[in-house]
Parts: C-alpha cells; sequence; structure tokens
C-alpha cells in the first residue's frame, strides 16, 4: 500500500511508483497491467490509468498492440544548423523521411516576408514525416524561394537531407532564429504522426539566413514529445 501526504495526488504517486518501477526494465519490456498495478498500490484502475497516461505523454511507455511496454529513450536533437541527418547519426539513430507533399505555391504575405519576395512569387513546399529508426517522430514542412532552388526539381530526392542538397547548391548556412513552442496537432497532423490529437507537440518555427544574410528557408515543424528531445550548448 502507498504512503499517500495529503498534499501528493494519488495519480502522482502512483506514477512516481511505477517510474521507479520502470527503472529495473528495459525498452521493450512489457509494463504490468493495470488491474495488476492496482492491486500493488491500492489504488483504483482509474487512478492508475492516469498515472500510466502521463508517462506516455513523457515518453517513458508506449503502446504496442493490446498492451504497454518500456520505451526506447528519445533522440536528443541539438539545436544548431547541422542537419537532422547529422543530428540523429550521431546520437547512433536511423534517420528517414518519407515524403508526403512537394508542391509549388503563391508566396503568402508571411512568406514573402521570410523568403524576401514578393507576395505571390512561387514558393517550393516539401512535407515530410522524419523517422529514427524507423519510428514516426516528426512532421517537417520547408519553404523555398524556387527562384533561387530551381534545380531542385530535377536534383533534390525529398528522402534524403535536404541541408546537404542545398550546401551542394554552393550555399553555406549562416545563422537561424528558431522558436518552440507547445501545441497539439491537428487530425491529419495526428495521422501523419502516428499519434493523437490529445498527445502534446513540440512546434518549431525557424528561418535560416545564409553567411550573406539571404533567407534559405522557412520551416514548420511538428515533434513528437513522447520521442524526441532538444538541447543546446550554452556559453
Amino acid at each position: 500500500m502507498l504512503s499517500q501526504p495529503q498534499r501528493l495526488p494519488k495519480p502522482y504517486l502512483v506514477r512516481t511508483a511505477v517510474d521507479d518501477l520502470l527503472a529495473d526494465l528495459t525498452e521493450g519490456d512489457t509494463v504490468p497491467p493495470e488491474r495488476e498495478l492496482a492491486a500493488r498500490f491500492g489504488v483504483s484502475r482509474e487512478t492508475v490509468r492516469q498515472a500510466l497516461h502521463e508517462l506516455l505523454v513523457e515518453g517513458r511507455i508506449e503502446r504496442r498492440g493490446r498492451g504497454t511496454v518500456v520505451s526506447r529513450p528519445k533522440l536528443v536533437q541539438p539545436l544548431s544548423l547541422r542537419s537532422y541527418t547529422e543530428g540523429a547519426a550521431e546520437r547512433g539513430r536511423v534517420p528517414g523521411r518519407l515524403p508526403v507533399t512537394w508542391e509549388d505555391l503563391p508566396a503568402s504575405a508571411e512568406m514573402g516576408e521570410a523568403l524576401e519576395i514578393s507576395v505571390g512569387d512561387t514558393v517550393m513546399h516539401v512535407e515530410r514525416v522524419l523517422l529514427a529508426d524507423g519510428q514516426r517522430i516528426g512532421l517537417e514542412s520547408t519553404y523555398l524561394a524556387k527562384s533561387r532552388f530551381k534545380a531542385f526539381p530535377q536534383t533534390f530526392d525529398p528522402s534524403t537531407s535536404l541541408y546537404a542538397a542545398v550546401r551542394a547548391t554552393g550555399v553555406e548556412f549562416g545563422s537561424a532564429v528558431e522558436r518552440i513552442e507547445t501545441v497539439l496537432p491537428s487530425p491529419r497532423e495526428a495521422a501523419l504522426l502516428e499519434s493523437t490529437t490529445a498527445m502534446p507537440m513540440l512546434l518549431l518555427n525557424r528561418r535560416s539566413l545564409d553567411v550573406d544574410g539571404r533567407p534559405i528557408e522557412m520551416v514548420r515543424a511538428l515533434y513528437r514529445g513522447d520521442r524526441i528531445a532538444f538541447e543546446t550548448r550554452l556559453t
């Protein structure tokens, strides 16, 4: 039976106890079912269910079939001007991409300002699902001025690194401004990421410039918060 200090809610106590239990398990091991955990800790199944949901959101466990298993550690990506490919490979993960959309769009006012082109000019929109060891971790939309990268439809394979393709044109990344916040995905986004609309996601918006200060890209990327984390070095 769990001790229950009055100031701590039962789901928190159960979550902490289950987290301790997970420390003795390895990736892919089965988590005990709700009924067993409820009996072990002397609480209701609803309390256990809430505690497990919190651990699911944190990325400590995941649903697999009809059961629940221990998740693999999150992919930790550096916040830098390196490509997703480089960051994932450095962490020992196998990066991949599933092309979703490649289309030409007329630049909106926001796109025109970000890419320093006129409203209505052609923008290439490349949308891809990002993979790590076959797991879907992100949905990335990149917007590029077609006038600057007009050869891409013939030379760029969207299943490969976009940053490598940009550098191959002689363009060198110089700086970027990024903003990260928490959002809930749309039904379409949740389906593409094999998640649900109730799972919090990390939304990253980025504008990248070359070494001469000219815009390269405008990016909107949505990441599964249960599968990825970001870090940066401060000096």
